[in-house]
């Protein structure tokens, strides 16, 4: 059955994130465009994951947990996972891994944590936008020890798509899945044997993803996406 999915979003935890990027205004973006299934995947932090979960619920949309992991080779690795907590429980493993600076709203932006009604409940102190001092294997090994998925991110697009930043797929870990920009040319090997996601690394309201990008799954249920995702690609 086909879903439509934007797997890449990010909220106003982000500092990069529109203060608009709420979560109730997310999920009802995603809900207008007439998407199936979201992920909020903020920068090196989950905190809005609850807020978003209880509006996607509202909206009846399926959330996939997520977060945007930057690594110290300054490759961006998406980590998708079973739950809130789940993502919650990692992204407090990862504040030890965060620089050991604080952010700076004026330079970065604000980093909001909000609930579903819209209300500041906090603002972030870490530096969120930084590189964490893992290496991309180490952060993968990290998610798939927590029961996620890692997902290289858009691996030909920008200074931090794994592709243009190393130069080619690493042997190790196998990355199941990953995400490529639709519209770029990408190194046909480094997607073989892999499904590929195309979402839309949404920092404004506006640029979440139409229903343009469907996934063939059994069910709709997280447990489900995530099987798929580490399937290889043959076997799915």
């Amino acid at each position: 059955m086909a879903y439509f999915a934007d797997l890449h979003i990010h909220s106003c935890l982000s500092p990069c994130g529109d203060d608009d990027m709420t979560p109730a205004n997310i999920a009802g973006m995603a809900k207008i465009k007439g998407l199936d299934i979201i992920a909020v995947t903020d920068h090196n932090a989950a905190r809005n994951l609850p807020a978003v979960q209880k509006c996607c619920e509202a909206y009846g949309l399926l959330l996939l947990p997520g977060m945007e992991i930057t690594t110290k080779e300054e490759v961006h690795l998406l980590g998708y996972f079973d739950s809130v907590d789940t993502a919650l429980q990692f992204g407090e493993a990862l504040k030890s891994h965060l620089p050991k600076k604080k952010n700076n709203p004026r330079f970065f932006g604000r980093q909001l944590v909000m609930n579903e009604e819209e209300e500041i409940l906090d603002e972030e102190e870490a530096l969120l936008i930084g590189a964490t001092d893992l290496s991309l294997k180490a952060a993968a090994e990290m998610v798939i020890s927590f029961g996620g998925v890692p997902v290289p991110a858009h691996i030909n697009r920008g200074s931090n798509g794994l592709l243009v930043n190393l130069g080619l797929m690493p042997p190790e870990p196998f990355y199941t899945t990953v995400e490529a920009a639709r519209h770029l040319p990408c190194e046909e090997s480094a997607l073989r044997g892999r499904h590929v996601l195309h979402s839309s690394d949404a920092h404004y309201l506006g640029d979440i993803q139409e229903r343009e990008h469907a996934l063939q799954l059994k069910e709709g249920t997280v447990q489900e996406l995530l099987r798929w995702m580490r399937m290889r690609k043959e076997d799915a």
